[in-house]
């Protein structure tokens, strides 16, 4: 049974590497993109209300800013299901990637309020915890995929060049 189950926590942990990368990867471009909107007033005023808020209300800051994303997710849904697969595709990653940005940067400003509260830093450490088991599950078969393609590099290269009339080699 344990068996039959791996490709399916496989799947899961590489969903929640995705996610992870993603979030790895858009946090600090956000951060550059905030840093250079010319309202400085506006970003130092929306940390200095985050500070005064209890770790309740800054959850509720926290979730909001993917309330209007949702509209953008039911929209590329209908496309997909009216068989506009391109724009389908274009729209949710386009909600996907703007809301894991927001999300970056809002937890950023907001995660010292939000690891207050005790089961959100249980979830956090959780979440921390799963990632480091997805990538354990994910490792194996990047090395396994690692070593097939140099492998097949190597063979593929060599009978390429190989296979190459004779005044090409020449020029090798």
């Amino acid at each position: 049974m344990r068996r039959l189950l791996r490709p399916l926590w496989v799947l899961l942990a590489l969903i929640f590497l995705i996610e992870a990368w993603l979030w790895d990867r858009l946090e600090p471009i956000i951060a550059r993109v905030v840093e250079r909107i010319p309202l400085k007033a506006l970003k130092e005023w929306f940390a200095d209300k985050i500070g005064h808020l209890s770790p309740g209300a800054t959850l509720i800051v926290f979730i909001v800013p993917a309330l209007p994303l949702f509209p953008l997710k039911v929209i590329g849904l209908w496309l997909l299901a009216h068989k506009y697969f391109v724009s389908a595709i274009l729209v949710i990653v386009f909600a996907k990637l703007l809301g894991l940005g927001i999300t970056a940067f809002v937890f950023d400003v907001t995660r010292e309020k939000l690891l207050q509260m005790r089961w959100f830093n249980w979830l956090y450490e959780f979440l921390l915890k799963a990632r480091a088991w997805s990538k354990a599950q994910i490792d194996p078969i990047k090395a396994a995929f690692g070593k097939f393609r140099q492998q097949f590099r190597t063979r593929s290269s060599s009978r390429f060049v190989q296979r190459l009339p004779r005044r090409v080699h020449m020029f090798r």
